[in-house]
């Protein structure tokens, strides 16, 4: 295990950080997973116009969530949110960054 890959564990281990979730596959079974919750905002631009929009983002371990796919369900806190366009996945082929909207 390479010394990022320890890293990445103590954070999603870390109770400040990591959050348990529900994730669902679509067709499949809930599964509870560790994730990192990030909902920074988001300004887009659109001609001459800025448009400010809230998101909600997670990182998944790849070790618990091989294949998010867009639709795939995930529960946080009771809230339900469908993963929403193509999951990205970081350079060490380790955490899947997934966008979310309301379900």
């Amino acid at each position: 295990m390479t010394a990022f890959a320890v890293a990445m564990d103590a954070l999603f281990a870390d109770a400040h950080l990591g959050r348990d979730v529900v994730y669902t596959a679509e067709g499949g079974v809930p599964v509870l997973v560790r994730a990192i919750l990030r909902r920074p905002d988001d300004v887009t631009g659109f001609g001459e116009a800025r448009l400010w929009s809230e998101t909600t983002r997670i990182d998944l371990r790849v070790a618990e969530v091989p294949n998010p796919r867009p639709g795939d369900r995930i529960e946080i806190d009771g809230d339900a949110f469908l993963v929403q366009g193509e999951p990205l996945r970081d350079s060490e082929r380790l955490i899947w960054t997934v966008e979310l909207r309301p379900a």
